[in-house]
């Protein structure tokens, strides 16, 4: 399954690259759906009011005064329109940074067998990085689209790509991945 992870209104224009890595999502995607590949979409939300926040979060505290911006029904927190979900595509709803914290990941992937993951997202040092983690730790086999990920601190992005990732996941190009489908 692919995951295309937190490409959401409000994230895509605040990390370095996430232009670019919406655009390589968008192929992966597309090139995901053409060879059959299943397609997932994750984002962040929270209930109105955000109960699920503890204000001591050092990630989350400060979103409780942000208004409804980061709840689940504001536009912000909707998937990218570049990415259009089709009719079938789950989009997995998270309440914390991995795409299996406070999600139902976990069941899909095992109501769907899924023993491969191919992730991409923004942030790098946040979403991937957890889920990266926690799918390894799943024995899921892992890819990771390089260019399909973006971070708001470039060398962090780097050393994730070059030296963290390639310890759990195979860390290609999407141009490459598709190549292989």
């Amino acid at each position: 399954m692919l995951l295309a992870m937190d490409f959401q209104q409000a994230i895509v224009g605040r990390a370095d690259g996430g232009p670019a890595a919406l655009a390589g999502a968008a192929r992966a995607i597309e090139a995901a759906r053409t060879a059959g590949v299943p397609v997932g979409h994750v984002r962040v939300a929270f209930r109105p009011g955000y109960p699920e926040i503890d204000p001591a979060n050092p990630i989350f505290g400060g979103m409780t005064q942000a208004g409804d911006a980061m709840t689940q029904d504001h536009p912000a927190t909707q998937i990218h329109p570049d990415l259009a979900v089709r009719p079938g595509e789950p989009v997995i709803l998270k309440r914390r940074v991995s795409a299996f914290a406070g999600s139902d990941l976990d069941v899909l992937l095992r109501a769907n067998r899924a023993t491969e993951l191919v992730l991409c997202g923004i942030s790098t040092s946040g979403v991937v990085l957890s889920t990266v983690r926690q799918a390894a730790d799943l024995d899921f086999r892992l890819t990771v689209l390089s260019d399909a990920c973006a971070d708001r601190d470039e060398e962090v992005h780097r050393v994730l790509l070059e030296k963290v990732f390639p310890r759990q996941a195979t860390v290609t190009t999407t141009d490459e991945w598709i190549k292989s489908l």
